[in-house]
């Protein structure tokens, strides 16, 4: 087999979160080597302790988890989203709250500065929260661009309606100022936006199939989105389902899910005061060309996928 792929996951672990991570970890292809957390779904320091959570699942303690950033790099925490993830970040589904293994003394920044060094041009990141610990870092660490293979990131909404304002998603809103650090800084980026994880679904279906795999990791999985399906489903599909965000954007970094829309294109974000805070403006006016990558682009936006990762996702988990 071939050399496995490091892989540092920048996270704000809740549900989707949860789910993204192990579906990395049951891979033999990619090899996790660190955690970062930052605020978001929870608070930074609430979902290391998630993340936590979720390796002691798996028997994964080996693996470092550093906390991260508490505030975004401009004003203050606006919101933390307990009402879709539940009052411990993880759906209220039953998992241990209690664990042996501690949180990195490094911080966040530390960890991703000793990592990028010890995978230097290998590493990639999956940042699938808001993106304040991977704007710290490029402020700290000169080099970190020519380190890092590649930013993969759960984010933004290029030409659909956001999900926490009419223009913006929830990742960018939380600190749009770190979203223009990050997808303007010159390293290869994959946005994974709005248009696809909305449209890749966990169903019920899919959560009868995890009950019935009876595994330690179903059971949790389908208790999670239990609580997932409840909230998110009903509000934006008007039934118990629910959209397939961080771990979609999983699937595009281990390149099991190709999107058949997937440009290299210009990305902006809206950091004004006004209506429009959080915005990916996204340049798409190549559609009518085919979407042809544009010069000088360094992010790769996924614009359209086949709806087929929930599968995948439920199979690579056991179910």
């Amino acid at each position: 087999m071939s050399e496995r792929t490091p892989v540092l996951v920048d996270c704000d672990t809740g549900v989707d979160d949860a789910m993204a991570l192990l579906y990395l970890l049951h891979r033999d292809d990619i090899d996790v080597v660190g955690i970062t957390s930052v605020f978001g779904n929870n608070t930074a320091a609430q979902c290391a302790h998630n993340s936590i959570r979720v390796l002691e699942l798996v028997g994964r303690e080996d693996i470092p988890v550093a906390v991260g950033a508490e505030k975004p790099l401009v004003g203050e925490v606006t919101y933390l989203a307990t009402h879709v993830h539940g009052g411990d970040g993880l759906g209220d589904s039953g998992l241990p709250v209690e664990v042996s293994t501690s949180v990195s003394s490094l911080s966040a920044v530390e960890l991703i500065d000793q990592l990028s060094a010890r995978y230097r041009g290998r590493l990639r990141m999956l940042a699938v929260g808001p993106l304040t610990n991977v704007a710290h870092a490029l402020d700290a660490i000169d080099d970190l661009t020519d380190r890092v293979l590649d930013v993969v990131i759960m984010g933004g909404a290029a030409d659909v309606a956001g999900n926490q304002s009419p223009a913006a998603e929830a990742n960018i809103i939380h600190d749009p100022e770190a979203a223009r650090r990050v997808l303007g800084a010159p390293w290869p980026t994959t946005l994974v936006p709005l248009d696809v994880t909305m449209t890749e679904v966990v169903t019920e279906e899919h959560r009868e199939r995890l009950v019935a795999a009876d595994t330690p990791v179903t059971r949790f999985v389908a208790a999670t989105t239990d609580f997932y399906f409840g909230g998110y489903g009903f509000e934006s599909y008007g039934r118990r389902c629910s959209p397939c965000h961080d771990a979609l954007a999983a699937g595009i970094l281990t390149g099991e899910m190709v999107p058949s829309v997937f440009p290299l294109l210009h990305v902006e974000i809206d950091c004004s005061d006004g209506p429009g805070r959080g915005a990916t403006i996204v340049d798409t006016r190549g559609r009518y060309r085919g979407f042809p990558d544009q010069p000088g682009a360094t992010c790769r936006v996924a614009l359209v996928t086949d709806g087929s990762f929930p599968d995948k996702l439920v199979a690579a988990l056991g179910a």
